[in-house]
């Protein structure tokens, strides 16, 4: 198939018109120059720079965290890989202070491997998530490689393979002092992996917190699981599947590009994005800077997608939202039974939004039905009320109501 083939041809024809539109923009709306002047500059300025918006190309994000304000002083942070593999980087956020010259750590706050989705977007959609943590806690983050940039000589990625990267993560980290914050997809697989490292008798991570995945999609499906289910496997791997381009590392790897999957967020929600578009364009009008930068720095974050692996993908599909092995126990890893009921020394909370549209309330929650080893007084709930899918690990409810309480539920398991 050469859909990704034409994107990429359709792509490099509409560079020069998206170039043409950016100088546009600047000619129009650059403070100084004279075409700023001349009768409609302004909105000259905001059509180029809506047109230019529309065609560019989003590249992946930089996290930019370069400082945290801890009790009201500022710190430096330095992002360091701690593990690269092939199709992911640990990395780790270190907070310092500056003590008679020498950079020396911050604190001795407890250690939190937060394991980002693998689902179209960067890991950078949780700048606010890691942020927020660095301010009591050691933050480390899983940073998923985009597919396009993996040559073949790397080999396949399945779900597989996913969860012993978990493992591989934990153990370089410490699970004996170790909590693992898992967001949406990733509850799957890191329940899975932690449920693996039981079984065999390894130490298991202090806590696990899950926010919003679909540990079981049959609770309160929503579209997103209906699609899964109402198409045959074979639908998926004809239609979405297909081999990255000759000019990429990855070149003939077999993935679910980005491009198909932006589509998909985009046909969710479409009347939304086209308002979103429209107020950016009359803010511009306006001048209304700060509103049209909000506009710019969402979308910068929202259109940066990545290139899933296509084994990843199909196994996601068939094993988590249409054949749901987790929750049936039926699940088999490498020749390994996921037996959830095996952790016994690892506490859990698991945080859903009242208003999630991608996985339903009581999805992450099943997890409690899952680790009945787990004493009842070690595991844990919260719905946040008025929140949506992202508002529980991104923007003001999470660092006003959801935070506080993840901090707490840590401290109290952490290691004294």
């Amino acid at each position: 198939m050469l859909l990704y083939q034409m994107h990429e041809l359709g792509r490099a024809w509409m560079a020069p018109m998206t170039y043409w539109a950016d100088a546009g923009a600047k000619m129009f709306g650059a403070t100084g120059s004279w075409l700023s002047g001349v009768p409609g500059a302004s909105r000259v300025a905001a059509g180029y720079e809506l047109l230019y918006r529309i065609g560019k190309d989003y590249e992946k994000p930089q996290f930019g965290i370069d400082s945290i304000e801890i009790d009201g002083t500022e710190y430096p942070v330095v992002e360091r890989e701690v593990l690269v593999k092939p199709f992911c980087r640990l990395l780790r956020f270190k907070r310092y202070a500056d003590e008679a010259d020498d950079l020396v750590q911050l604190r001795d706050d407890p250690p939190v491997l937060v394991v980002a989705p693998l689902s179209g977007h960067h890991a950078t959609l949780l700048r606010d998530t890691v942020r927020t943590l660095m301010r009591d806690h050691k933050v480390y983050v899983t940073d998923w490689v985009d597919a396009r940039m993996v040559p073949l000589s790397d080999g396949p990625f399945h779900l597989d393979d996913y969860i012993e990267y978990v493992q591989e993560f934990i153990r370089e980290i410490g699970a004996e002092n170790l909590h693992v914050i898992s967001v949406c997809q990733p509850t799957v697989p890191v329940l899975a992996a932690v449920s693996l490292m039981a079984g065999r008798g390894e130490t298991t991570p202090r806590s696990l917190v899950m926010m919003g995945g679909p540990i079981d999609t049959r609770q309160n499906p929503t579209q997103v699981n209906n699609l899964a289910v109402q198409k045959p496997m074979w639908w998926f791997e004809t239609n979405l599947i297909h081999h990255v381009p000759a000019n990429y590392p990855g070149s003939g790897r077999r993935v679910y590009p980005g491009f198909l999957q932006h589509t998909g967020f985009v046909a969710m929600n479409p009347e939304r994005h086209f308002q979103s578009h429209w107020d950016f364009y009359t803010d511009l009008v306006k001048g209304d800077l700060d509103d049209a930068e909000s506009h710019r720095r969402f979308y910068d974050e929202y259109n940066a997608v990545l290139d899933m692996p296509a084994e990843y993908y199909l196994d996601t599909v068939r094993i988590v939202f249409q054949e749901h092995r987790l929750p049936k126990g039926t699940w088999d890893v490498r020749g390994e039974r996921v037996r959830p009921d095996a952790i016994k020394g690892t506490a859990l909370l698991s945080i859903e939004g009242e208003l999630d549209d991608i996985s339903g309330q009581g999805q992450t929650r099943a997890a409690h039905t899952l680790c009945t080893g787990i004493p009842e007084r070690d595991r844990h709930h919260l719905t946040v009320e008025g929140a949506g899918h992202y508002g529980i690990f991104s923007g003001r409810r999470w660092r006003t109501q959801v935070y506080p309480q993840v901090r707490d539920f840590i401290a109290k398991y952490a290691k004294g």
